[in-house]
Formats: structure tokens, C-alpha cells, sequence
């Protein structure tokens, strides 16, 4: 005992010091997970932080006239070289508006280059040429979350900093069943037996993907099938989009890949052909979508971060992004998280919507696979209001296309203040692996009416319903919770 006294004695000092230093670093841990429990009390606090990152560009006061480099209007002769001329004189004076008057201005590919606006006056219609030799030469860009070279999209940056579209006019991507759309397949898009389509080409640059070929060498383009995207930005900084109408895109509409602080707002989008995403922002970080309306053949917003093997190699999330203000019409899904989503998402807010159509499937959709991968964490939707859907309000889907052996996450979801009118077959569906199941999944103060089925659910980890009615039925979980397949 005098032994054990002693020794206690002589380290007395530093044991006091060391206990003290465990106190604080206690405390601080349980003031961390306080913290964090906070978070997933109340996610919205975090959205403000998220909004003062995101700044949209500013420009000089120049302009630019594209008239002043030989544009004429009247949708007859090609203005290619008038646009690249005007972005090329605006982008060397240090930036301002190349501006498009009202009128019709038919052009080929568009790119667009540091501190330059591309601005459409009130009755301006961009229109895109039919011939796909105006989008040649090939350019780095993303197909359906894969990296290659092919046709340019119609408007297309790379690596640029501050650029704009803006104003009240029109881009026609002039796509139709004669022109673009047969290339999909399919024979309500136009296309016929004996006709060109994408599937060789998409089989072929799947498996380019699966080998992880050098997507600088997977060349396609002239005599290949893969439709080009309406605008990308690619690797740009400062973005906005703002005010333009877009129609008869010949794929998806807005899509910035690898993209930081972007701002997309009032932009109206009515284009109803295949694969007619709405917008596609994809391994992106603090992105706006802010009022802006949504008509289209494909999802309205779908949230994306790589296919397979390439988004695993970049390992790039989608993150930080605010859908705000917006409505949708038709489109297989309101907001969507996939599936091209190997590189993950996260922090994703969609606030103060509304949706309704009968061809609108879902409302909120994730959708994802083994073979894709990822991590999809902390989804959080509040005050939406819809009149009617097909399929599934909220829907988490582990096996949308091919199985393989990356077993992606689903965590951290919160829906609050959904209002359903007339709903479609189910409130709630879910469809997750036994070994990953879909985790903390919320709905509070929800009322869904209409459905045929409230619940469809597999396998979920820890789902809660509060102050939740389906059919006029209040639903009330507060524990995990496995429900039948």
C-alpha cells in the first residue's frame, strides 16, 4: 500500500494533467456528437452555410454584338464563325456580353471561354444546325457518366472560369424525330430497322469503361451514335445559367461535369425526347437550381457522379446542391439521385417544389446498383406539394440495372412536408441489399393520399415516420424497421 501511496504521489502532477486533458477531450467529443445529433435533428441549418458559398459570376460592362462578326439572322445561313469570333474578341478584352439580338441565329457547337456572357435579348433564338459535322472536332466530355472524345455538345466549356448564359431568349436544339432522337433506338423517337443507332457504340465504350482504356483514346464522333449533350460546362468555375428557355435538346439539357460553384436559375426547360434530362449536375460542388421550370422526356434533375469504373477512378461526389423554387411537369423522376453515382453524393437540398403530372413517375427517386456503387448520404426535401404521380412518392432503389460487386450505401434521407393530393401506386418503395440496407430514412409531417399501396419495403435500418398520414391512416414508426418485400 505505502508502495502503491508513493508512486501515485510522485506522478500525482502529470496524472492530474493527463486526467484533465482526458476531461477535455471527453467533453469535446460528446460536444462533437451533440453536434452531429443536432445536424440529423435539424439538417436545414446547414443549407445557409451552403448558399453563401455559391456566388454567381459578374461581368464587365462590354458588349459584344455577334452581328459585329458577320451573324445574320433568319435561321438560314450558319453563324459558327461569327459566335466563336465575338467570344474570342470578348474573352481577349478581359470579358463582358457577347450578345444575340432578337432574331433567329442559326449556328453549329458553341464554346465559350473565360469572363464571357452569352447573352440572349427578348425575342433571340439560338438554333442549332442539324449537321453533325458542326460539332466536330471531337472534345473530352462525359456519355452517360463515361468519359471519351466525341461530338462537342451544342454549347461547351472546358476548363473556364466564370462564364455565363443568360437573358429571356430561346436555345433550340432543333432535335426531333428525324434528327438526333432516332438515334436512341427507339421506335417512337423515329428510328426504323436498318437505321443507325447508339447501341454499339454505348456497348463498346461500356467495356472501354470496364477497362479503364485511356478515355482520351476511346474516339467516337463522325460515323458513331452517341447523341452530344445540350450545354456542359466541363472542369469550370463560376457558372450561371440564367433565364434562357431551352427546347428539342438532343439529349440531356444542362449538364456541368466537374464543376464548382454553379447558380442555375429561371431557366425554363420543355423538351420531351429520349434521355431529355432536365439537369444533370454531375461531380459538381455548391450548385444552385433556383426557379426554374422543368417539362421533360427523362428525369427533371437528376444528380449524378460517374459510371462504373470511371467514377470510381475520378472519385469525384456530386455535393452541396440546393434545388429551390422549382416545378415539374413530366419526367421519370422529380428529383433524382443516379445512377450513374459510382462517385457518391451528398448533401443534397430540394426545398419549396412542386410537381404534377400523370407521367411524372416519382417524386423523389435514388436509384443505384452493386455495380455502381457509391455512397449516397444526407438527402433532405422539405415543402413540396403534388397534385399526382405515377409510381412511388419516395423510392430507393438498389438494383436499377446490372448487379455487380460494388455494394453502394443509401443513409441519412429526410422528407418533410410532402403533400400528396392523388398519389400512384405506392407512398414509400424500397429495394436494398439484406447487407446494406437503406439507413435513417425519415418522413415527417407528410400527407400522401391516393395511393393503391402505402408501404413497399425490403430491407431498411432504423425508419421513421412522424405526424405521417397515407390514405388518411396516420403511420407512426420510431424504431427499425423491416418491412415485407
Amino acid at each position: 500500500m505505502k508502495r502503491k501511496k508513493q508512486k501515485y504521489k510522485t506522478l500525482g502532477t502529470p496524472l492530474a494533467l493527463t486526467f484533465a486533458l482526458l476531461l477535455v477531450l471527453l467533453n469535446a467529443c460528446k460536444s462533437s456528437e451533440s453536434q452531429q445529433e443536432a445536424a440529423t435533428e435539424d439538417p436545414w441549418k446547414e443549407l445557409e452555410n451552403i448558399r453563401a458559398q455559391i456566388k454567381a459570376p459578374t461581368f464587365p460592362d462590354r458588349d459584344f454584338p455577334i452581328t459585329a462578326y458577320g451573324a445574320v439572322e433568319g435561321g438560314e445561313v450558319k453563324n459558327t464563325e461569327a459566335f466563336q469570333k465575338a467570344i474570342q474578341a470578348c474573352h481577349e478584352a478581359g470579358g463582358g456580353r457577347v450578345v444575340v439580338p432578337a432574331g433567329t441565329f442559326l449556328t453549329g457547337a458553341i464554346h465559350l471561354k473565360s469572363n464571357v456572357n452569352l447573352h440572349l435579348q427578348d425575342e433571340a433564338t439560338i438554333l442549332f444546325s442539324r449537321d453533325t459535322a458542326d460539332y466536330l472536332p471531337v472534345v473530352f466530355t462525359r456519355w452517360e457518366g463515361m468519359e471519351l472524345m466525341n461530338y462537342s455538345p451544342f454549347i461547351y466549356a472546358y476548363e473556364q472560369e466564370n462564364i455565363a448564359i443568360t437573358g429571356n431568349g430561346t436555345l433550340d436544339g432543333n432535335a426531333n424525330n428525324e434528327y438526333w432522337w432516332p438515334w436512341c433506338g427507339a421506335k417512337r423517337y423515329g428510328w426504323e430497322e436498318g437505321t443507325p443507332k447508339q447501341t454499339t457504340d454505348r456497348n463498346q465504350l461500356h467495356e472501354q469503361n470496364h477497362q479503364e482504356q485511356d478515355p482520351r483514346t476511346r474516339i467516337y464522333g463522325a460515323g458513331h451514335y452517341l447523341r452530344p449533350q445540350f450545354v456542359q460546362p466541363y472542369k469550370c468555375k463560376n457558372v450561371l445559367i440564367s433565364g434562357v428557355k431551352m427546347i428539342n435538346s438532343p439529349m440531356w439539357n444542362l449538364n456541368p461535369v466537374l464543376c464548382e460553384n454553379v447558380t442555375i436559375e429561371k431557366v425554363r426547360i420543355v423538351s420531351l425526347g429520349p434521355n431529355n434530362d432536365g439537369c444533370d449536375p454531375e461531380s459538381s460542388k455548391n450548385v444552385l437550381i433556383k426557379d426554374c421550370y422543368f417539362d421533360t422526356g427523362d428525369d427533371c434533375i437528376a444528380i449524378k457522379s460517374g459510371r462504373n469504373h470511371d467514377g470510381r477512378r475520378i472519385n469525384k461526389p456530386s455535393e452541396n446542391i440546393i434545388i429551390e423554387g422549382c416545378e415539374m411537369k413530366e419526367g421519370h423522376g422529380g428529383v433524382v439521385i443516379g445512377s450513374e453515382i459510382s462517385g457518391g453524393a451528398r448533401n443534397i437540398y430540394a426545398l419549396n417544389l412542386t410537381m404534377d403530372s400523370p407521367n411524372l413517375d416519382r417524386v423523389l427517386r435514388i436509384k443505384t446498383s452493386s455495380r455502381r456503387g457509391g455512397v449516397i448520404e444526407n438527402i433532405f426535401m422539405k415543402d413540396v406539394k403534388v397534385g399526382t404521380y405515377k409510381e412511388a412518392a419516395v423510392k430507393c432503389n438498389m438494383f436499377y440495372e446490372e448487379p455487380g460487386e460494388h455494394m453502394p450505401t443509401i443513409r441519412n434521407v429526410l422528407v418533410e412536408n410532402l403533400q400528396v393530393e392523388d398519389g400512384g401506386k405506392y407512398a414509400v418503395l424500397v429495394k436494398a441489399y439484406e447487407e446494406s440496407p437503406v439507413e435513417n430514412l425519415r418522413l415527417v409531417n407528410c400527407t400522401i393520399n391516393g395511393v393503391d399501396e402505402p408501404l413497399q419495403v425490403d430491407h431498411v435500418q432504423n425508419m421513421t415516420f412522424r405526424n405521417v398520414i397515407i390514405n388518411k391512416q396516420a403511420y407512426e414508426l420510431e424504431k427499425p424497421v423491416a418491412s415485407k418485400k
